[in-house]
């Protein structure tokens, strides 16, 4: 969901910056290698600026889905299902799921899962029981999980049965598209070790979870200690792992190290000894650590791309990761102050045209960025991409912006900044002398997130709109621009931007069931439509492409967000020894077990 910055202030952790203070002076060697893999080793990974870890618990609650929580954390514990899209073409990643393909019944209600017999680090297989205990805090917690969409998983099942310790049998609710179920939504399970059931921390492991109440307890107790930061490394809770990693060291400012699983017994185990994901504040602090030669895995900003051949010479190979994703910046449509303001379609029209991506595209991300006119990607004409959306029902034009909105009852205020003279042409709810001057929350750390904002801000001055800026870390950002209520202090928060590096990255389908139906979890702008509603549950459905065709046409017109270009999730610059590497579109797997050296 949410993602990552860059910017131009020196910085990195303080454990960083020792650590790589002396490489300024002496650039360290990258590159060359035997073409022989080597085993063992250690491999550092740049994260995005001001992008820090801070969630291990396998549900992400809202505030707490940045996808470098889940690649970390997938490298620990092994989800249900994943799902890789490098080769260019989505498909099931075999190695890196839990269980065998899943075995749907003839009327496609019944699906029958075996799990692949990992191993928990404590000794214990991994069980049915595993994915019950998951299942039952799902349902306790499902309100808390930022993945939850009213009506889908775990509403969807309405039944379980262990037919042995590694069969189970989940019964659904209706027949839906099995490829869609397996992709979007048993994808999400991540058994959870049975020795986590307890209540608090000297508690007893019991079956708490088989009640409500006691399952409600396990899963408030789990995310009391997730919320720890600084007892990562010590919780014995998260040392119990079953994938090809563990966790060997975790700061409180990000800085992650993880160590092969000596434990681990699945078809995937860790060819490295450890990785560590290094912290900065900025694409400058990162790229001076780069040009060091203290990062084996980094990142270029665009601006840096015209060094390119001078870090292909110092031994890096500079490859873009593209993403299957949408870039946006959701409207608070629950805001006390504007909330009304932006549920008026013309409001939004009228902004929207204001936005003109070709320049940001083509002038501020340099060409690495594409446009995106709605909720399915369009990096490539896919077979889910509408005309509509395709051909852009919105194209720059602030001429239609003034027009839309001076034919509604507003009119320049003293300052210049558009004001509602008539109430009853403005919209319902909306005040007269209510001011179009709204504030964006953004993230920190990018040169290009900055220049976006600027220029969205310009166009904005010249149709009568006031843009404020309010900058913040990223973590702050997504913590603080969740779904509110208009009563609450939290709901202050009028446009909200994570999308240095995308804002949201699919599972294999691109259905909006988890960011635009009604009460999603990561519907952040509580958005409501029924149409879309409707939409986007017969996509859910469906098993041709009609259903999509029709959604990316609605929300592209509609407009529940701020569409905006979809930049790559980052250029890359990786040594040329470290090999294996690959760069998911779908940015849910990083798959660092499969890294190996040649030096």
């Amino acid at each position: 969901m949410a993602r990552r910055p860059w910017r131009a202030a020196l910085g990195v952790t303080l454990a960083a910056a020792l650590a790589l203070s002396g490489c300024a002076a002496s650039r360290e060697p990258h590159g060359g290698g035997s073409g022989t893999p080597k085993t063992g080793g250690t491999v550092r990974f740049a994260m995005p600026p001001s992008a820090t870890p801070n969630w291990i618990m396998p549900f992400s609650i809202p505030g707490y889905g940045g996808s470098y929580n889940g690649m970390i954390r997938s490298t620990m514990f092994v989800p249900l299902y994943a799902y890789d899209d490098s080769s260019g073409s989505v498909t099931l990643d075999d190695a890196a799921s839990a269980a065998n393909p899943p075995r749907y019944s003839p009327d496609g209600k019944t699906v029958t899962i075996t799990l692949k017999p990992l191993t928990w680090a404590t000794g214990e297989p991994l069980t049915s029981r595993d994915v019950e205990f998951w299942l039952n805090l799902a349902r306790a917690g499902k309100d808390n999980w930022g993945k939850y969409s009213k009506g889908l998983i775990p509403d969807s099942i309405t039944g379980f049965h262990a037919v042995d310790d590694r069969t189970f049998t989940f019964t659904l609710d209706k027949a839906y598209n099995p490829d869609w179920f397996t992709a979007n939504q048993l994808s999400l399970i991540v058994p959870m070790p049975h020795a986590w059931d307890r209540t608090s921390a000297a508690g007893p492991v019991g079956d708490h979870d088989r009640t409500p109440d006691g399952a409600k307890q396990v899963f408030d107790f789990l995310v009391s200690q997730a919320k720890q930061l600084g007892t990562y490394g010590t919780n014995p809770l998260w040392k119990v792992v079953n994938g090809p990693f563990t966790l060997a060291g975790f700061t409180t400012s990000g800085e992650v190290t993880l160590r092969k699983n000596p434990k681990y017994t699945g078809p995937d185990p860790a060819k490295l000894d450890t990785v560590r994901f290094l912290t900065f504040t900025s694409s400058s602090a990162e790229y001076n650590v780069l040009r060091a030669g203290g990062v084996d895995y980094g990142y270029l900003a665009t601006s840096n791309l015209g060094q390119r051949s001078k870090l292909e010479e110092q031994g890096y190979r500079v490859e873009p990761w593209n993403g299957w994703s949408i870039t946006y910046s959701p409207y608070n449509f629950n805001n006390p102050k504007l909330g009304k303001v932006f549920s008026q379609l013309y409001v939004r029209q009228a902004i929207q045209h204001a936005v003109d991506q070709d320049a940001i595209t083509s002038v501020i991300w340099r060409g690495a960025a594409r446009v995106g006119y709605g909720p399915v990607p369009q990096d490539n004409d896919t077979k889910y991409l509408s005309p509509k959306q395709k051909t852009n029902p919105y194209p720059f034009d602030l001429a239609k912006s003034k027009k839309l909105l001076a034919d509604h009852g507003w009119k320049p205020g003293a300052d210049g900044v558009l004001l509602c003279a008539d109430a009853k042409q403005c919209g319902e709810g909306i005040a007269t002398g209510t001011r179009l001057s709204l504030t964006m929350l953004t993230e920190s750390g990018s040169d290009e997130t900055d220049g976006t904002m600027q220029e969205l801000r310009s166009e904005l001055s010249k149709v009568g709109i006031e843009m404020k800026i309010n900058a913040q870390p990223l973590n702050t950002v997504l913590a603080n621009g969740t779904a509110c209520e208009s009563k609450d202090p939290s709901c202050s928060w009028q446009l909200s931007y994570f999308g240095t590096q995308g804002s949201w990255y699919f599972s294999a389908n691109p259905s909006g069931e988890e960011l635009f139906a009604t009460g999603a979890g990561t519907n952040f702008g509580s958005y409501t439509d029924p149409k879309a509603d409707k939409l986007i549950a017969a996509t859910n459905l469906a098993s041709d492409d009609r259903a999509m065709l029709e959604y990316s046409a609605y929300l592209a017109e509609q407009l529940p967000v701020l569409w905006l270009p979809n930049p790559p999730y980052q250029v890359s610059a990786i040594d040329t020894a470290l090999h294996g590497v690959s760069q998911d579109p779908m940015a849910g797997q990083l798959l660092p077990q499969r890294w190996f050296w040649t030096r």
